[in-house]
């Protein structure tokens, strides 16, 4: 679905309900909750890096036009960008990810919190129900049309997972072996039995980090180590992501002798008319490009 920008026009219609969120992700569930009755803006472009965003004065004017703002939390928005432009125009933000039990990461030799929890349906139930709660607390007039979407997208969210499941039950559990371009898929990997060699969680390259994924820094000593890294591995292949300069992965993954399995959406979604534009078809398609590849 398109996610709409702000109407600030004088024939806007008042009652609605105007929301900035953080992530393509989060604007895709507003939507889906709110419908007709709520306008949502995403501060977060389709491929842009939340990791990394440096947010700009017309996000800061739309933010402060707005009636609630949503973040995903977990340091998921680097430095918590979302949560200071909304602390800075005084507007009430809402983490989205409360209640969610998050997978624990390394990290410069620290353990954190993955904030990429989205990558389980079952997480993003925890997504729904905060949003739901917050838009009937801010317009409890609306709070049946609120809830009975919420009720729909949970019962789409359901069978999306029991769909996943059953697709990759496709590829033997030795070959489901998913290797990306950074570690964002620790709750899919987890939830889908995904990298059974590494605890079933997310696997990178040695020396490719987040920091970095645009190619800042790749010195030749840091590629070689990529490059050795995935040929550790043992797969046939490894996937880019749409958040990730794709020339520089296809580059390292021709020297280290692999394929490229496919494009997956991690960090945000799609364009506009993909497939990938809403939260349902990014994990559809993203399914499909991992089976394809594997099985």
């Amino acid at each position: 679905m398109l996610l709409p920008q702000f109407a600030y026009s004088t024939d806007a219609e008042p009652t609605k309900l105007k929301i900035a969120a953080s992530t393509t992700q989060i604007a895709d569930f507003a939507k889906k909750i709110g419908g007709d009755d709520i306008v949502v803006f995403s501060v977060l472009g389709p491929g842009a890096d939340p990791h990394t965003y440096q947010p700009t004065p017309g996000d800061m004017k739309k933010v402060s036009q707005s009636d609630i703002c949503f973040e995903n939390g977990l340091h998921l928005e680097g430095k918590d960008w979302m949560r200071t432009l909304c602390t800075d125009a005084k507007k009430p933000v809402i983490t989205t990810t409360k209640g969610v039990q998050p997978l624990l990461i390394e990290s410069e030799g620290h353990k954190i919190s993955d904030p990429h929890a989205w990558f389980s349906p079952v997480n993003v139930a925890k997504y729904v129900n905060n949003i739901t709660q917050a838009l009937i607390e801010i317009r409890p007039s609306l709070k049946s049309n609120f809830s009975a979407r919420a009720k729909l997208f949970l019962e789409e969210l359901r069978v999306l997972d029991q769909w996943l499941k059953e697709l990759f039950a496709q590829i033997p559990p030795d070959k489901r072996v998913l290797i990306t371009s950074h570690d964002a898929f620790n709750y899919f990997c987890n939830t889908y039995k995904f990298n059974a060699k590494y605890n079933y969680l997310s696997v990178a390259p040695v020396g490719w980090s987040t920091g970095a994924e645009v190619g800042a820094g790749m010195t030749p000593a840091r590629r070689q180590q990529v490059i050795s890294s995935i040929k550790q591995f043992g797969v046939k292949a490894i996937f880019v992501e749409t958040s990730v300069n794709p020339k520089l992965v296809r580059s390292i993954a021709k020297d280290a002798g692999v394929k490229i399995g496919g494009v997956l959406y991690s960090d945000s979604m799609g364009e506009a008319g993909s497939a990938g534009e809403s939260y349902l078809g990014m994990m559809t398609e993203n399914a499909l490009t991992i089976v394809n590849a594997l099985k």
